[in-house]
C-alpha cells in the first residue's frame, strides 16, 4: 500500500494535537484517529499521546495511508458534477444527502457516492471523511470543493484558516431583517438545552456571519438574504439568526414547529478559492435547487430576483469585505 509522508516542525510549543489540527485544517478528533494508526511520529518516536507538548522547532512526520477498500453500498442518486480536475471535483449537493458517514447514518452518504463513482481522494480526514475539506448540513444544498489529492486537501484546509476560500449563501428568513445590513459576532458550542442544537455560548469557538438583504416577498413578511460566513461553525448560519429572532423557513430543529416547507431553504450559492495547482482565483457557483427555486419564483418580484442573484461579483452586496 503506497503511502504520504509530511513532514512539519513546530513553530510553538503547543500541544501536538492543537498544532497539527491547525497545520493541517483538520479537527482534534481526526489527529487523534492519525496517531491511533501509528502515523505521527515526533523526534524519530512514534506518539501515542495527542497531549504531547512539542518543543519549537521539533521535527513532526505524518503518514497518511491509502483509502482502504470497503464494501460498496447500493447507490440510487446522483449528484450534479460542476467542475473537475486530476486536482479536485466542484459538486452541488442535494438537500438531504449527509456528507460523510458516521455511526448514526444509516443511508448513502456523499463520500459513498463520490466512492462508488470511483473517484480518486484526499486520505488525510481518515477513513469516513476521504476528499471532504468542509461540509454541509444534511438538509442544505449546494456548492461544494471535494480534494482529490493530500496536497490539494492540505492546501484548500490553508484557504480555509487564511481566508482565501469562501463561500456565500442564499436563505429565505421570517421576518426581515431590520437593517439591510446585519454582522453577527457571537461564540458558537453545544447546547446545553438540547444536543441536537447549537447555541450562543459564552466561551466556545469564535463565529461571525454577516447577513445582507437581497429581496422582500411579495406579502413583505419573509425575505431573501445572502450569508457570508467567516468562520465555518456547525450551524452558525441558523445559530446566528436565532440569536436575534429570525429563522430560515423550513427549518424544523431552529424554526417555527409548524413550518410545513420540506426542506430548509438555505443553499450554499457561491465558493471561491485558489486553485492548489495553478494559482488561479476559481469561484463556482450551484443552482438553486428546487424546491427552494419554486418557493422564490411563486412568493418573491422575479425582476427583482433576477438583479440579485447573477453569481459574477456576488461579493458586491456587501459593505464589509468578503474575505
Amino acid at each position: 500500500m503506497s503511502t504520504k509522508t509530511t513532514v512539519l516542525h513546530a513553530t510553538q510549543a503547543l500541544r501536538l494535537d492543537a498544532f497539527l489540527s491547525e497545520a493541517l485544517g483538520v479537527t482534534r478528533n481526526q489527529v487523534v484517529q492519525l496517531i491511533k494508526q501509528d502515523a505521527v511520529v515526533v523526534a524519530g518516536k512514534k506518539i501515542t499521546k495527542p497531549g504531547l507538548k512539542l518543543k519549537v522547532d521539533q521535527e513532526i512526520t505524518i503518514t497518511f495511508p491509502e483509502a482502504k477498500v470497503t464494501p460498496a453500498l447500493e447507490i440510487d442518486f446522483d449528484v450534479e458534477i460542476l467542475f473537475e480536475d486530476d486536482d479536485l471535483l466542484v459538486i452541488n449537493k442535494p438537500s438531504g444527502l449527509t456528507v460523510h458517514p458516521a455511526p448514526s447514518v444509516k443511508e448513502p452518504t456523499l463520500v459513498d457516492w463520490l466512492k462508488h463513482k470511483g473517484v480518486r481522494l484526499s486520505t488525510i480526514s481518515g477513513e469516513e471523511r476521504h476528499g471532504i475539506v468542509h461540509r454541509l448540513d444534511k438538509g442544505t444544498s449546494g456548492v461544494m470543493v471535494v480534494a482529490k489529492s493530500n496536497e490539494a486537501h492540505e492546501a484548500l484546509s490553508a484557504q480555509l484558516q487564511d481566508k482565501s476560500m469562501g463561500r456565500f449563501y442564499l436563505a429565505v428568513i421570517n421576518p426581515p431583517l431590520k437593517e439591510l445590513e446585519v454582522i453577527v459576532d457571537k461564540p458558537i458550542g453545544r447546547s446545553a438545552q438540547n444536543r441536537l442544537k447549537m447555541a450562543e455560548v459564552e466561551g466556545a469557538k469564535e463565529a461571525k456571519t454577516l447577513f445582507k438583504h437581497l429581496a422582500l416577498s411579495n406579502d413583505e413578511k419573509n425575505e431573501l438574504i445572502a450569508c457570508k460566513l467567516f468562520t465555518g461553525r456547525t450551524h452558525q448560519i441558523r445559530v446566528h439568526l436565532e440569536t436575534f429572532s429570525r429563522h430560515i423557513l423550513g427549518d424544523h430543529l431552529y424554526g417555527v414547529k409548524n413550518d410545513k416547507l420540506e426542506q430548509i431553504l438555505l443553499h450554499a450559492y457561491v465558493l471561491y478559492f485558489i486553485h492548489p495547482t495553478t494559482k488561479e482565483k476559481c469561484q463556482f457557483s450551484a443552482p438553486i435547487n428546487p424546491i427552494m427555486q419554486e418557493y422564490i419564483t411563486k412568493n418573491f418580484n422575479q425582476e427583482i430576483i433576477n438583479e440579485q442573484l447573477p453569481h459574477e461579483n456576488f461579493e458586491r452586496h456587501f459593505t464589509i469585505s468578503a474575505t
